[in-house]
């Protein structure tokens, strides 16, 4: 890569606005190596996506089942389930198309499905978790935790951890956790990912709920180093899709006419759910198929290493009720016991 190629892809990612858009996808797509890269066959392996029905997820699954893939996603609705899947079916040509129904805000629904796909499945060869969901008004789930937080840091642990011995059956294989720009704005503190109520906004409540997803990724590699399975977050840049039309109506109205298809989104999720993995190592952050700083602001860096660590094992002990194919370090399992109030104040109910 020359000095000029570095240099305009620093400058797209420093602008924000071209580097998040279909301008920066369209410029790197003609100047960087990585574009110049056909995607890779994935004939034989087994890809499970969460949030395919719609949007980038369904893009993703799209994609991949072109290629080759066992696609299976998770819904919440059997309706939209069915649609989904004769739409994917219909557009890749493939008929290893399948699904299945759990709602990721309620972690008795995702322990179930786990158990399912694990009896269905002695293997997994790349597990997306693409779902998520701007929540305009603080709602809590059973057990107190606010549904941001229970449907996209809870429920996505809680199945990592669940499908793990699946995925070390068919290692080399990989986690991708899909984040989102708006990370870039918030810090990781346990004691506070959970806004309370006086307090919420349902973008911010997204754009921790985002941080959070991305510091874990981080630590699943750290912990699962050697093992045959990496960690891999990404942001997809400003997509069109109807959650973004639904939660952020005046930014969707303003920037419809440079954000990106959900094909375009896509795109970083497929290759690195492709792409050989020798060449992407593990816990490392990516955005339009290259690794991009975790951080942007000074002010956004955790305050110690310890505070993603504190994260990680409140999150490992109130899941586990399932214990992951390799023990926690430094923790003995536990037995399902009542999960304690959360980390500093964050409160992680177990189902």
């Amino acid at each position: 890569m020359t000095l000029l190629e570095s240099a305009v892809d620093a400058a797209l990612e420093a602008c924000v606005i071209p580097g998040f858009s279909r301008i920066g996808q369209a410029v790197r797509s003609r100047l960087l190596p990585e574009f110049a890269e056909d995607i890779p066959p994935a004939a034989g392996k087994v890809v499970l996506i969460t949030g395919a029905t719609s949007g980038i997820g369904y893009a993703a699954a799209v994609a991949l089942a072109r290629q080759g893939a066992a696609v299976h996603f998770l819904a919440r609705d059997r309706g939209r389930a069915e649609r989904a899947r004769r739409g994917i079916a219909a557009a890749s040509g493939s008929t290893s198309i399948s699904y299945g129904l759990a709602d990721l805000e309620d972690l008795a629904a995702v322990r179930a499905f786990a158990h399912r796909f694990r009896a269905a499945h002695d293997r997994l060869d790349v597990l997306i978790h693409n779902a998520g969901a701007i929540h305009p008004e603080f709602r809590m789930d059973a057990a107190g935790t606010e549904l941001t937080i229970a449907g996209q840091v809870v429920a996505p642990f809680l199945l990592t951890r669940m499908l793990m011995p699946a995925l070390l059956a068919a290692a080399p294989s990989r986690v991708i956790t899909v984040s989102s720009g708006g990370m870039y704005t918030q810090r990781l503190d346990p004691g506070t990912l959970q806004l309370p109520a006086s307090r919420y906004r349902g973008v911010t409540a997204y754009a921790r709920a985002k941080r959070a997803q991305v510091a874990l990724s981080r630590e699943w590699a750290r912990r699962f180093a050697g093992t045959g399975v990496a960690f891999h977050a990404m942001h997809p840049g400003w997509v069109d899709t109807p959650g973004v039309a639904a939660a952020l109506p005046g930014f969707h109205q303003i920037m419809r006419p440079v954000l990106l298809s959900p094909e375009q989104g896509a795109d970083t999720i497929v290759w690195l759910a492709t792409a050989p993995q020798m060449s992407l190592g593990s816990g490392l952050f990516w955005h339009d198929r290259r690794v991009r700083p975790e951080y942007t602001l000074p002010w956004t860096r955790e305050k110690s290493p310890a505070d993603t660590r504190e994260l990680w094992d409140h999150l490992d002990a109130v899941t586990a009720a399932d214990p992951p194919g390799r023990p926690s370090q430094g923790r003995p399992e536990a037995s399902g016991e009542q999960a304690p109030l959360g980390v500093r104040g964050l409160r992680v109910g177990q189902t």
